[in-house]
């Protein structure tokens, strides 16, 4: 594996065990440090440090000098070759190399001729470990030849002509720099009208009078050489048509008469180029010059356009008076035509010039230098462009790799070079060379093998002070092959670090990002790898912050009044502070008057110039904190003392010296007051796009009257003033007139540029719009652009209207996308806009989660994991997984109650969660699915688990009844909730006396299937406290408390009352026998009789019994009627309205129903909420079963004789 140490940083969170942090290995080369030990006896194949340039132009008059300089371990040897061949510098006695060094020195000062060393060389630089090699140098001597010997003719022509003074310098090496000058080597001037062209000629495009001279000489100077060749003077002479005659005019030969053209007004045309269109080829990089120079009469001015584009605003220049356009640093978008246009008051012409740019090679990714360790794997790329593309090829110590010794480790794919399973012996210098026609790059990167124990760079108990609250970041720089992995400790043997968060970077050095006093301590950077070990100690200190604990306060004093300011610094005790003050950020005036001690500023006798801010300023080696107050120097107050107030506003508003893009302001202040004014401030109104809307626009001195105001463009300006002083800010003044700017394109792009999809197929880009402000201009519209991120496609791109959103529709979906947004208007394009990436819309996922397991941890938690879905599949941004789960039903019940699904999402691409709030004893089954911003994707496999047994609720009731002198009964109902299968119930109970005090407790255990217990050989007339609860496998559930009281004998006093809801026994007294109890009985026995004997008959004639009727006698759920064709509620009409009732069932005097009395009640399907509907609609609330935390009002026994017990006996 190759190893590098990447720039990023990892977030690590510290454990109760020794922080560990590790440094990964990374797919990509390790670096060297730059360390002198580290590289004194670390084995390096050669690099080229320096060398001479490719195309090496020398001064024939001095000797020649080729560089190569290389570096290496063991050092490098040198050779050069001459033309290709091997140059032996032995058999030369002018050639040396530098000692300790490939640079070649050539003395040609003594004897020799330049010429005789031109060539193409190239050095080689050799070692143990590979080759390097250097560029082909081609060198040639510098050329500066004279003019040819040639007799100029004088010129003579009419005033209003043209005239082209040609230059033609020598051909010279590098190319001469050409100038006018006149005999007294002062330069010409140039004008639009006369100027110097690319070629060198000067051009007029008509002349005057005044260009008569007989000295316009063209100087050509070679700067190589430093000498300057002249050519013979020209004469020029320009005469008016007034000032000849016939006779004159006659005498002229055509040599001196220039031309017979009318000096009449004329339009343009162009003196160079030629023709209507021509071509231009320039290189990439380099600098783009176009030339059009026109002659005419009047001057003609030159304008510029670049057909279908805009010329690029930071990379265009004119020169020449416009007749020049440059564009530097010109790439492949610069190609197309540019047009040139001469224009003057006769007319216009233009010139197209078509440019092509081509490049030289150009490196997109270079070669790396690889050090790898035995059996590693690495890559060797070398990409390249240009235009035409160029051509990549390899060569391995100087040597074509088609020729080269084979090496196994080696494949060679294109512009790439893959090592795989390296040994020392595969260690080399790799040469790639990217060739074109217009030139060619070459590349050394060499691949080194190494086997080296961990080093630690960073000097040993380095110390390291920080303020607290800040950053402390501990070094520790390292190297090691292969690369070592890094682990920090603090304290002497290892302890344990307990911070929250640490961040490694990669580099080794660790970060406290907040560091605290208690992070003081010793550090320990360990650093291993398969060879071994090394470690290195560092120290932190965390010293307190410094603060200004008082800080200087605002003061107004009167002229001649002493003023202090004061500033109190605490620091920490280790540090020196250094206090500074100064007065409007310089230091204070060297003045008597001005006194600084330890915490105090004290100015006497102050004067107006003493008024400003003054900053106390306290410095230690570690930080520095500062405070200002200003101070605001008034008039002594007269007598009578006169009243201060703000200023009066400003008034006589001018606009003056009106620019495209400012204009002056100037204004008359108003009465200060008697409190100097200290500043004006200018506010501006839109009144096209804000109109009453004012803005803060500039502030200025106190002692200015007129301000130059920057304006922006397309914009109807008002002003107003307000004058400010010690007391406060004045109204504002009358507004100004109006003052509209010109439209110009814009100078900014909208923000928020965004673009997400709202379908699958779409793309939506939407982004802030420019206000009126800032489109500088009428038409504001908006060019959008876009491709695909990872693809090769170009841009597309469309201009809408001044809207904030566009929609692009059939893209794919989910993928990443390039986005710009540009602004325009009718003048023209804002600048070049930042690109955004975005993505088109998302689609639900298609995979579900795999490998769905569930772990039950108790009876009411379960942890859930399952694999990730792979990301191409989700089709948009993860959000996380979401887990459906739900209790199953019997099966008796199963097809009658709604099924309710529990949701738990887990944000993130966690694969696992917890499922609290489960009900034991209970069958679950549960699926997962994964979710995108688009919704969620397909459910995995149906998972069922079980929880175990949970201690149960508490028993649902508990009544005493059949109080008796020495007995209590007890009824109950089970746990609502038995989260298991009960066991047995345990009955805990005491005496109270009277004074409240409690007796001891009586323990009784009772079989899981009773609900009626009798307690015997009680006290009589005692009161009782009961505690009642079940069992499970799983243990004791919640308790249900009762009281009650034997009954007293007859001669006895009444107990004690205890309350409301409490059972309480009455008097004894046996009324079995009394006479008119048993009247009451019979009567009540016949009336029962009689309405048993109804019923009967209005079933047995088909009748139908009301549910209405039926719930105000409260009978037993389970024999409610529902319709089932509408699912409503109706009369009793069941197939088996005729069987009788279940023996025992009741209806007690307390109207509950027991749940033992109907196990398939509609309550089940209510899920205990009284009054609501269900998801399906088919129940309501009136049959939604008992109300399990009602109070008992009374009490009933199945083992007693009831007059609902008799009914039910007579069925």
């Amino acid at each position: 594996m190759q190893l590098k140490i990447m720039p990023k940083k990892k977030r690590l969170s510290a454990g109760r065990v020794p922080l560990i942090l590790f440094l990964c290995q990374m797919i990509s080369a390790l670096e060297v440090p730059l360390d002198p030990k580290l590289l004194e006896d670390l084995v390096q194949p050669p690099t080229i440090t320096q060398q001479s340039p490719k195309d090496y132009i020398i001064d024939p008059r001095e000797n020649i000098v080729i560089q190569c300089e290389a570096k290496g371990k063991p050092p490098p040897s040198f050779s050069w070759t001459r033309n290709g061949t091997h140059f032996d510098i032995d058999k030369d006695p002018l050639v040396t190399m530098k000692p300790g060094s490939g640079t070649l020195i050539i003395n040609i000062m003594s004897e020799g001729k330049a010429e005789t060393y031109e060539g193409v060389y190239q050095c080689t630089a050799r070692n143990e470990r590979g080759a390097a090699i250097s560029n082909n140098i081609v060198v040639r001597p510098s050329r500066s030849p004279l003019w040819t010997k040639e007799k100029l003719e004088p010129i003579t022509l009419r005033n209003g002509q043209s005239l082209v003074l040609p230059c033609r310098p020598p051909v010279g090496l590098p190319p001469p720099i050409i100038f006018w000058m006149d005999n007294s080597f002062q330069r010409l001037p140039q004008s639009e009208r006369v100027s110097q062209g690319l070629n060198g000629d000067l051009y007029f495009s008509n002349v005057l009078p005044e260009d008569t001279r007989e000295d316009y000489i063209c100087y050509a100077r070679f700067n190589h050489t430093q000498t300057i060749q002249q050519k013979q003077p020209i004469s020029v002479k320009v005469i008016s048509v007034d000032e000849l005659n016939d006779t004159i005019a006659a005498n002229l030969s055509d040599t001196e008469f220039y031309s017979a053209k009318s000096s009449r007004e004329r339009p343009p045309t162009f003196l160079t180029p030629e023709g209507n269109a021509s071509n231009k080829e320039e290189l990439r990089g380099n600098v783009l010059s176009l030339e059009c120079i026109a002659e005419g009469l009047p001057t003609p001015i030159i304008y510029w356009i670049k057909e279908d584009g805009i010329l690029p605003i930071n990379r265009t220049f004119y020169k020449n008076f416009k007749k020049t356009l440059q564009i530097i640093h010109v790439s492949e978008a610069d190609s197309g035509n540019y047009q040139c246009i001469a224009k003057n008051a006769l007319g216009a012409i233009h010139h197209t010039i078509s440019v092509t740019v081509k490049a030289a090679p150009y490196w997109i990714m270079a070669p790396q230098n690889l050090v790898l360790s035995p059996g590693e794997d690495g890559t060797l790329i070398c990409r390249a462009n240009g235009k035409p593309k160029p051509r990549i090829s390899w060569l391995t110590n100087g040597v074509p790799v088609e020729i080269a010794p084979d090496d196994p480790s080696r494949k060679i794919d294109g512009d790439t070079i893959i090592f795989s399973n390296v040994q020392e012996r595969s260690s080399a210098v790799y040469q790639c060379n990217a060739s074109n026609e217009y030139g060619y790059l070459l590349a050394n990167a060499f691949v080194n093998v190494l086997a080296e124990q961990p080093r630690i760079l960073t000097p040993t108990n380095t110390l390291y002070q920080v303020i607290a609250n800040r950053p402390a970041l501990l070094d520790c720089a390292f190297f090691g092959s292969p690369l070592p992995t890094i682990e920090w400790f603090k304290g002497a043997k290892g302890s344990a670090l307990h911070e929250d968060i640490y961040v490694l970077h990669e580099n080794g050095t660790l970060e406290i990002p907040v560091a605290q006093k208690d992070s003081t301590g010793t550090y320990t950077c360990v650093a291993r790898n398969k060879l071994g070990m090394a470690k290195n100690e560092v120290h932190l200190e965390i010293k307190d912050p410094t603060r200004i604990i008082k800080q200087p306060e605002y003061a107004v004093v009167q002229r001649g009044s002493t003023v202090s300011f004061e500033c109190k610094v605490k620091h920490d005790h280790t540090l020196i502070p250094t206090v500074i003050w100064l007065k409007d950020n310089s230091e204070l005036p060297s003045d008597e008057r001005f006194t600084v001690d330890k915490d105090h500023l004290v100015i006497a006798d102050v004067s107006d110039d003493d008024s400003g801010t003054y900053t106390c300023m306290a410095n230690t080696t570690l930080d520095n904190v500062s405070a200002s107050a200003v101070l605001s120097v008034v008039a002594p107050t007269p007598t009578p003392a006169p009243v201060y107030d703000v200023p009066n506003p400003p008034f006589d508003l001018e606009l003056t010296n009106p620019l495209d893009k400012s204009v002056q302001l100037s204004w008359t202040p108003g009465d200060d007051n008697n409190s100097p004014i200290t500043k004006f401030i200018i506010e501006y109104e839109d009144t096209m796009h804000e109109a009453g809307l004012w803005h803060h626009h500039t502030e200025v001195s106190g002692t200015q009257t007129t301000a130059q105001l920057k304006l922006s463009p397309y914009v109807n300006y008002s002003f107003r003033v307000m004058a400010e002083n010690s007391i406060g800010r004045s109204l504002p003044s009358e507004a100004s007139e109006q003052y509209l700017t010109k439209a110009a394109e814009p100078d900014k792009n909208p923000m928020a540029v965004e673009g997400l999809g709202s379908e699958p197929d779409n793309l939506v880009i939407t982004w802030k719009p420019l206000n009126g402000f800032e489109s500088n201009g009428p038409g504001l519209q908006y060019k959008v652009s876009w491709r695909q991120k990872d693809g090769d496609d170009e841009w597309t791109s469309v201009v809408v209207a001044n809207v904030s959103k566009y929609i692009v529709s059939g893209t794919p979906t989910f993928v990443p996308y390039l986005i710009k947004v540009q602004a325009l208007n009718d003048v023209g394009f804002a600048p070049e806009p930042a690109i955004v990436m975005g993505h088109s819309g998302e689609d639900l996922p298609m995979v579900a989660p795999g490998n769905v397991r569930v772990t039950v941890v108790n009876s009411t938690l379960a942890e859930v994991h399952w694999d990730p879905v792979p990301l191409k599949s989700i089709r948009g941004h993860l959000q996380g997984y979401r887990i459906y789960y739900w209790k199953a039903q019997s099966p008796s019940k199963r097809n009658r109650r709604h099924i309710e699904k529990k949701i738990l999402t887990f944000q993130g691409s966690k694969t696992h969660g917890m499922l609290p709030g489960l009900e034991p004893f209970s069958h679950y089954t549960l699926n997962v699915r994964v979710v995108n911003g688009k919704g969620e994707g397909p459910a995995s496999a149906d998972q069922v688990f079980n929880t175990p047994e949970g201690v149960p609720s508490a028993p649902s009731s508990l009544k005493i009844v059949n109080p008796t002198l020495d007995s209590l009964t007890l009824e109950w109902d089970p746990p609502s909730h038995p989260n298991g299968i009960l066991t047995e119930y345990t009955l805990k109970y005491q005496p109270i006396n009277s004074t409240h005090e409690l007796g001891p407790l009586v323990d009784l255990k009772i079989p899981a299937n009773k609900t009626r217990w009798t307690l015997k050989n009680l006290n009589f007339s005692t009161r009782y406290k009961f505690y009642f609860y079940a069992q499970t496998s799983a243990g004791s559930g919640s308790q249900i408390t009762e009281e009650a009281v034997t009954t007293m004998d007859e001669a006895g006093i009444p107990p004690p009352d205890v309350g409301a809801g409490k059972a309480m026994a009455s008097r004894q007294v046996d009324i079995a026998t009394q006479g008119w109890f048993i009247g009451l009985m019979c009567a009540v026995a016949l009336l029962i009789l009689i309405l048993l004997i109804v019923c009967f008959i209005r079933r047995n004639k088909g009748g139908k019994y009301p549910v209405k009727e039926k719930e105000d006698a409260r009978a037993d759920p389970e024999i409610q009627p529902m319709k089932e064709d509408d699912g409503t509620f109706g009369e009793y009409s069941d197939a088996e309205d005729h069987k009788p009732l279940k023996k025992g069932s009741r209806t007690p005097s307390d109207r509950t129903v027991k749940k033992e009395d109907s196990d398939d009640s509609l309550v089940d399907y209510g899920e205990g909420v009284n009054g609501q509907f269900n998801e399906d609609g088919s129940f309501i609330g009136q049959y939604s079963g008992k109300k399990e935390k009602e109070p008992a009002e009374g009490n009933e026994s199945s083992e007693a004789p009831s007059p609902v017990n008799a009914m039910n006996s007579f069925v």
